[in-house]
């Protein structure tokens, strides 16, 4: 698949992820989830802001009345229009993180935890309502990824980044069952991360040490192979007015040579078309 990778914006994060367009506001927002901050970049007039959180930051998402909901290392808060911060959902447990989480049609966040030092079935996944009822759907998860859904919201894609697969839920309301295997990764391709969906309900995966980008159908074949110039691509998103314009975070951690874009936001314009992503109803 040809696509021109070009530089969004250059930066340094050690753990770049989850590039989330914002329609409101016209803008991309992802996060460095080690440096704990939250990035914002409007590629119409090229401004730039970047907001320190007190805790390692997993996501950044939306909301419907301004500002941000944000998957922290404690639990799940939010920050107001004004940039008042409050808890919505907080459970702390020693050793574990927020990482990962996606915004489902109903306007609820699935937000994903990790265990630091990656032991396996640390991590799980919760369903946060937008009023801060939490319930867990997902235990036994080491590294909790990519979510999103089909464009007619019967299906929701995850990937637990060490299973080395994409899978696939029946969506049944705020339930979700039947899970299967949408797409295995090989050996040597690197390892599923964050995902998207386009409008053809095709998946959009990046894979960490893959320095790729590929696209599954919906019966879970390769049809497109995206190179990148970096070998830790960690998570993708459609923006732009259009939703045509691939966003793709990046990581430099844990690299043992440089790389130039490494720790940058990239964009691939007009690659594809996504689908409108729901604001967190919170």
């Amino acid at each position: 698949m040809t696509g021109r990778v070009e530089e969004a914006v250059r930066a340094s994060a050690e753990l770049g992820e989850g590039p989330t367009w914002d329609p409101a506001t016209g803008r991309v927002i992802w996060v460095d989830i080690l440096n704990s901050r939250v990035h914002t970049y409007d590629p119409g007039s090229g401004h730039r802001t970047v907001l320190a959180t007190e805790q390692h930051v997993g996501a950044a998402k939306p909301r419907v009345g301004g500002g941000l909901v944000v998957n922290l290392r404690d639990g799940v808060g939010s920050y107001g229009p004004d940039g008042a911060f409050a808890w919505l959902h907080r459970e702390p447990v020693p050793g574990r993180r927020g990482n990962d989480a996606a915004v489902a049609p109903d306007g609820a966040l699935w937000a994903g935890s990790m265990p630091y030092d990656e032991t396996p079935g640390g991590g799980n996944l919760i369903r946060v309502a937008p009023d801060g009822t939490a319930v867990e759907v997902l235990d036994d998860v080491t590294i909790s990824n990519g979510t999103g859904w089909s464009p007619d919201g019967s299906r929701m894609y995850y990937v637990d980044t060490p299973t080395g697969r994409i899978d696939v839920f029946d969506v049944d309301g705020e339930r979700i069952g039947n899970r299967r295997e949408l797409a295995a990764i090989e050996s040597g391709a690197g390892s599923p991360d964050g995902l998207t969906v386009d409008a053809d309900g095709c998946v959009w995966v990046a894979l960490w040490d893959g320095a790729a980008v590929r696209r599954y159908t919906p019966e879970g074949k390769l049809d497109r192979v995206l190179p990148l110039p970096v070998r830790r691509p960690t998570a993708c998103a459609f923006g732009g007015a259009d939703l045509r314009d691939l966003y793709v975070s990046t990581a430099r951690v844990g690299l043992d040579r440089p790389e130039p874009l490494a720790g940058s936001l990239l964009v691939v314009p007009g690659i594809g078309q996504g689908l409108a992503q729901a604001a967190f109803g919170g």
